[in-house]
């Protein structure tokens, strides 16, 4: 059989992360001088967010999982040294383990204020911080295909990210509370199975004539054709704790893209599963991480997330020479090793029954192996 040319799929990775205080160790309404200072050295990939304790960067689009770790791993130390130089720290968790939302500042930005005035409580409350995951697409008749396919793996992948245990100053019983707290907005959560790139863009056409939304971004699933990109954009996973865990989850969601393309050149598909039942695996790794049980639907059983995720491996195996990604999946070998950044997190906690050091924990990790 011909080779398959996989150049298309490049990757594009944002994180979001927490402006901390060193005396408080709260979050820290920075207004914008780490934006405003990270823009003279790197431009455009550090950028405001709606909370003003956070911070977004965003890679260029990168060919290869090595040229991500680079950009990823500069980007952390650019804005942990912008940061430092202002007195403040960084960190990298999807929620910070104490703060509370209500004292923090709302970024002055006519967008902002805009989803504020709609959204209300649910906009103000939402301090939360996410890893987003762009692979490039070769049509977007593929990305809708692709979409599709790659719902059924969000909750292995999510699991292994999982990294918000706390809220608020509260043990919350979750791995992730992060998506709890943002299922809050409308139009999250698992998409629904969109038959051609005709009918998701009929979708979207609805939404805007009907002023439900003025453009597609406003669309917050956790896996999405992105309107302007031509990526699949995976918007499930809670930001990770080090740049190895972002760059083995970037991999396997590159992995997942190739592996389903490849079967589809072969006239091969991945079985389609119903949005309802992809939702119940979310639940079980958002509550569980890695240490719960998934459902395999198509033995329709009950399975150690542990063992899934090790068959997701398997069946990325095939292309991750070809995509240069071995090396970066086998970091995730080290998450189900170490655990994820909630069981690490937890594990500080359960030691010191002291947020202060979970706090300094996770501002600890943010440059940890660099």
């Amino acid at each position: 059989m011909a080779s398959i040319n996989y150049k298309h799929f490049t990757i594009g990775v944002e994180e979001e992360y927490m402006v901390i205080d060193p005396t408080t160790r709260e979050l820290k309404s920075h207004e914008q001088k780490i934006v405003t200072e990270g823009q003279k050295i790197i431009k455009d990939k550090v950028k405001a967010e709606m909370h003003q304790a956070v911070v977004e960067v965003g890679t260029d689009i990168c060919q290869n999982i090595e040229e991500a770790y680079k950009d990823v791993a500069t980007l952390r130390q650019t804005i942990s040294k912008v940061a430092g130089d202002l007195g403040l720290w960084m960190g990298a968790a999807g929620t910070h383990p104490f703060s509370h939302w209500e004292s923090q500042l709302i970024t002055d930005h006519a967008r902002y204020a805009e989803i504020v005035n709609e959204m209300q409580e649910a906009a103000r409350s939402n301090l939360i911080f996410g890893l987003h995951v762009h692979v490039g697409m070769p049509s977007k008749e593929m990305a809708v295909h692709i979409a599709n396919s790659a719902r059924y793996f969000l909750p292995h992948v999510f699991a292994l990210s999982t990294n918000s245990p706390f809220w608020e100053g509260r043990l919350t019983g979750f791995k992730s509370f992060r998506t709890k707290v943002f299922d809050k907005f409308p139009r999250t959560g698992i998409p629904d199975y969109f038959e051609s790139y005709g009918a998701y863009e009929s979708y979207v056409n609805l939404l805007i004539k009907t002023n439900c939304i003025d453009n597609a971004k406003k669309i917050w699933w956790d896996l999405r054709v992105h309107p302007f990109f031509g990526t699949v954009e995976f918007r499930i996973c809670d930001v990770p704790m080090t740049v190895d865990e972002t760059i083995a989850i970037t991999a396997l969601f590159q992995c997942i893209c190739a592996k389903l393309f490849k079967l589809k050149s072969q006239n091969l598909n991945f079985i389609i599963y119903p949005r309802a039942l992809v939702n119940e695996n979310k639940w079980r790794a958002s509550r569980y991480g890695i240490d719960g049980r998934l459902i395999d639907f198509g033995k329709e059983e009950e399975a150690n997330t542990r063992v899934l995720i090790y068959e997701l491996l398997d069946f990325v195996d095939d292309v991750a020479d070809e995509l240069g990604c071995r090396g970066a999946l086998s970091l995730v070998q080290k998450i189900l090793d170490n655990g994820t950044g909630a069981d690490r997190q937890l594990k500080v906690f359960e030691n010191t029954r002291n947020l202060i050091s979970v706090a300094d924990f996770i501002h600890d990790s943010f440059l940890r192996n660099l």
